[in-house]
């Protein structure tokens, strides 16, 4: 069992996994949440990643519903001291960007939801270049200094734009974006390898990325011969069943096969061993799919392993 590690330079020690809460209120109900949470905390998971804007593009929702969810939860368990809580802000419909305005409206709200008096990891949700950074990075250090925010991350940011930020906060003596989180898997490689990691390295930042299972194709679900999939990301997983997508999954096979674990742990455990990743984050939206993602945080590929799947996703 890999232990909890430090998340860059800061105080949070995370479980090698990200429990997703995108699926909180949306593909999962508040009971079947409370399932998950349970489950995940019960294996000794404590870092849990939601957004105000989770689900506010459903129909009848406002946003919001996830934190709330998991506010509910925390507070029936007593156990926010335990938990490692990110959450985001800019992509909300009704709070949307990172004016100093909207942060400070809308990190009151999740605070609010979430039934805590500060957040452990505050992201910008995406990039706004519509508001200066000076601003947006202002507005965070004040939540910093006043012990609503204990850590910033960006996500979705460029290199070029994240590298800015860093310097703006640098000069100004704000608090920095310790944690990264845009998308990387094994589907899905250049743009981050190419680019923003050079930042992450050289700024000793650490990388929670999205979609570390590539939309539910790093499953194994998806196969050529397979009947419709019931899920939300069917359409853009089969997409991927190309010439690399089956070079991939037959990786996948034999490595899964030879540590007897599902192929969501293979993904998410390749990804772990990346230069620069804390905590990989993926979502289930029951219990046989947590059942699926738990392996990795004891599963150790040899490095023989590592190259075989990395040789694979690069056909």
């Amino acid at each position: 069992m890999r232990g909890m590690a430090k998340l860059a330079d800061t105080e949070l020690d995370v479980y090698p996994l990200c429990l997703g809460g995108n699926v909180f209120s949306w593909t999962a109900d508040e009971a079947t949440s409370f399932e998950i949470l349970d489950a995940y905390a019960a294996a000794g998971g404590n870092f849990i990643d939601t957004a105000d804007a989770y689900n506010g593009w459903l129909p009848g929702y406002e946003g919001g519903e996830s934190e709330t969810i998991i506010g509910n939860w925390m507070k029936a368990r007593g156990n926010r001291d335990q938990m490692v809580i990110a959450t985001k802000v800019g992509s909300l419909a009704s709070r949307k960007g990172l004016s100093a305005e909207n942060i400070a409206l809308a990190s009151a709200d999740s605070l609010r939801r979430l039934q805590t008096d500060y957040i452990d990891l505050y992201y910008s949700h995406q990039d706004d270049q519509e508001t200066p950074q000076e601003e947006t990075l202002g507005a965070y250090d004040a939540l910093v200094k006043a012990g609503k925010v204990r850590y910033l991350g960006a996500s979705n940011f460029n290199s070029a734009r994240l590298q800015e930020a860093l310097d703006i906060s640098e000069a100004n003596g704000f608090a920095k974006y310790r944690v990264l989180q845009n998308e990387y898997n094994l589907m899905k490689r250049a743009e981050y390898e190419e680019g923003v990691r050079q930042v992450v390295a050289k700024e000793g930042m650490a990388h929670a990325p999205y979609f570390g299972l590539a939309s539910g194709f790093l499953t194994g679900k998806y196969r050529p011969d397979s009947e419709r999939i019931d899920s939300p990301r069917a359409r853009g997983a089969v997409k991927m069943l190309d010439e690399r997508g089956l070079a991939v999954l037959a990786a996948m096979d034999a490595v899964a096969a030879n540590h007897g674990v599902p192929l969501s742990a293979v993904a998410l455990a390749w990804l772990h061993a990346q230069p620069t990743i804390a905590a990989p984050i993926a979502s289930a939206r029951n219990l046989d799919q947590l059942a699926e993602l738990l392996p990795m945080a004891s599963l150790t590929l040899t490095d023989a392993e590592l190259a075989e799947l990395t040789r694979a996703s690069e056909v």
